[in-house]
């Protein structure tokens, strides 16, 4: 087996003393970014970088005798083509055994026979790795697929056999923001139209003059790495950039020069905006009648990321009538488009999904790809998995309704309390500090950003970590109560904090336990609408009366209320003078629920919030 490379050494180094990167950037004196880069071999550290690192292993009694001796032989299945460079990664292991794609078809048996004693697959997007494909590779380890979508892997049949699935979220980042500014130029230049009158041999100058970009207001919804990426291309264009992400701290969006605003405050303050989220139940059609009527006339939208973010009849609507100055779009809820509500409006650029599609990028994805596999078969370091398979199955079955608790009462805070995380406390209680709580911790950040983009409990602590979110756990073997697990999730932001705690009853029923203080016993799954009152008379029915008068049908109805101060009948009401204390309700409701049930909700007197909450 080759030298260890450096970023090698420093993944390893992180994996034992379990730290985070921006962990082991203060250990070195660098910042984060540096970090990401040296794992992926990306730049060469300063001299003084790898004396601080070596004197850090020496004290930590780190060593790497065991992964530089000679190690196993290894055989990659590459089933589709790859460019040089990725293949160039995983051929610098000398005792590698590599089948490129013309390899496989030589075979009389194909890709089956390839896969007898292969120890990882690679493919894109055509070769279809199901169950049946699975039989035929009793030794697999690995499967990598160059992209993000993993439609055609059947992830549950791999990690039933144990089989990591791994992808490469992010590798396109670059490629995405650079269309997305583009597009963006293109928007005020207008430059579309002054190609095409050109080409018709037509000098119309004056109908052509266009806006700069410089001091106009940047709206970026979605702070991942390519909203990151455009607004590191933004700022050298003098643009003022405001954002929006629930789930990156403040202090990352301060280091890229964004100001965190609420969605309402994007929609009504951008000049710019650009859509930069995963597709989820509260991102589906986020850009609507409702929300473009709140952005200043003479916005204009770029969307490269998903076409259903937008109401396509309503934002056409909104560009005939000049409320919306000019829209830009990769993507399309029906790809490719049919009868496009779009392709006959001058103040509209139209690209076929294209924004990941550059050399660069595809080169870059087969890459990373690469580099994961061999670290994962090198080193044992899973990164951009997509499945679970770090458990035996009997510890998997132990710990699969906590794992659930802990993915659902995640997604409840996410939905329930949004907030700027800065950090994360998960305490675990009772019988819970027994086992093995990392993918208990994985499935609770997977949950918390699950409304974030390409998140699961492989990568979860690492996505938190990219977006500046700190984790820490605690375990107190006393519990307070019956229940003989508890799982309590606190969220820590400048405001404050917000803490839930739940537990499984019957063996696979996760319920809520308590909420911002108040204890209440609910049910997590379904539709939940969670609802802040003050505490006096006649809230309750009312809810119960607007819901009915919605058509919602109620599955069930649990109360809570404030325990943090003494409770007596002269402080229960306002009525009789005294300040009124703080109640919840957690209403489990069957679907539909539209917007109009939230804002016949919020007409309620006293009724302080409610909000709606989609479990699975």
């Amino acid at each position: 087996m080759s030298e260890l490379t450096f970023g090698e050494k420093l993944i390893l180094a992180r994996k034992q003393l379990n730290l985070y990167q921006y962990q082991m950037a203060e250990k070195l004196g660098v910042h984060p970014n540096s970090i990401w880069k040296y794992e992926q071999d990306e730049g060469k550290p300063h001299a003084s970088v790898v004396r601080m690192f070596e004197l850090f292993c020496e004290q930590n009694n780190i060593r790497f005798d065991q992964f530089t001796s000679k190690g196993p032989a290894m055989k990659i299945v590459l089933a589709e083509k790859v460019s040089a460079a990725t293949l160039a990664v995983l051929a610098s292991e000398p005792d590698w055994q590599i089948l490129t794609h013309d390899d496989v078809a030589k075979l009389p048996g194909k890709l089956g026979e390839a896969l007898a004693d292969a120890d990882a697959l690679v493919v894109r997007s055509a070769v279809q790795v199901d169950d049946a494909m699975l039989e035929h590779a009793p030794k697999l380890r690995v499967i990598g697929r160059a992209g993000v979508g993993v439609d055609n892997i059947d992830a549950d049949a791999a990690t039933r056999r144990g089989i990591v699935v791994m992808n490469t979220p992010g590798a396109n980042a670059v490629a995405v923001a650079e269309l997305t500014l583009g597009l963006m130029i293109a928007l005020a230049r207008k430059l579309p139209l002054a190609n095409s009158t050109m080409h018709a041999g037509k000098w119309e100058k004056k109908s052509l003059q266009g806006v700069e970009l410089k001091d106009k207001k940047l709206g970026i919804l979605g702070l991942g790495r390519i909203g990151l990426e455009v607004a590191k291309r933004a700022r050298p264009f003098g643009m003022e950039i405001i954002g929006h992400d629930p789930f990156v701290s403040a202090t990352v969006a301060r280091e890229a020069g964004i100001k965190l605003v609420s969605t309402e405050e994007l929609f009504a303050e951008s000049e710019y905006l650009t859509l930069h989220v995963g597709l989820t139940p509260q991102t589906n059609g986020i850009v609507n009648e409702r929300t473009l009527a709140t952005m200043k006339k003479g916005v204009r939208i770029l969307n490269c990321a998903r076409g259903e973010l937008v109401e396509e009849a309503a934002l056409a609507a909104a560009l005939k009538s000049g409320h919306v100055a000019g829209a830009a779009l990769d993507v399309f809820t029906v790809e490719p488009p049919k009868d496009s509500l779009y392709a006959a409006l001058p103040n509209v650029i139209l690209t076929p999904h294209i924004a990941g599609s550059t050399d660069e990028a595809q080169e870059a994805i087969g890459i990373q790809l690469a580099r994961q596999v061999r670290e994962f078969l090198k080193l044992g370091v899973v990164q951009n998995a997509v499945n679970v398979a770090s458990l035996s199955h009997e510890e998997y079955l132990q710990l699969a309704p906590f794992i659930d608790l802990a993915s659902r009462l995640g997604s409840f805070l996410s939905q329930a309390a949004p907030r700027n995380i800065e950090s994360i406390r998960l305490t675990y209680a009772g019988a819970l500090t027994e086992g093995k709580t990392d993918l208990i911790r994985n499935a609770a950040i997977a949950g918390l950003l699950s409304q974030s983009e390409h998140v699961n409990r492989i990568n979860a602590a690492t996505i938190a970590q990219e977006r500046g979110i700190r984790i820490h756990e605690e375990k107190h073997e006393s519990i307070r109560g019956g229940a003989a697990s508890v799982l309590s999730i606190t969220l820590h932001d400048a405001a404050g904090s917000t803490k839930a705690s739940g537990t499984v009853l019957h063996g696979d029923h996760p319920r809520l336990l308590a909420f911002e203080g108040m204890d209440i016993e609910a049910p997590l799954e379904g539709s939940l609408l969670v609802c802040r009152n003050l505490d006096v008379p006649g809230v309750i029915g009312n809810i119960g009366t607007v819901l009915g008068a919605q058509g919602v049908n109620i599955a069930n109805f649990a109360l809570g209320r404030e325990r943090t101060r003494e409770r007596t009948p002269e402080r229960s009401t306002e009525k009789t003078g005294g300040e009124p204390l703080k109640a919840l309700s957690v209403v489990q409701v069957d679907e539909p629920i539209g917007p109009g049930v939230l804002e016949a909700l919020a007409k309620i007197p006293h009724l302080l919030q409610a909000r709606l909450v989609r479990l699975g």
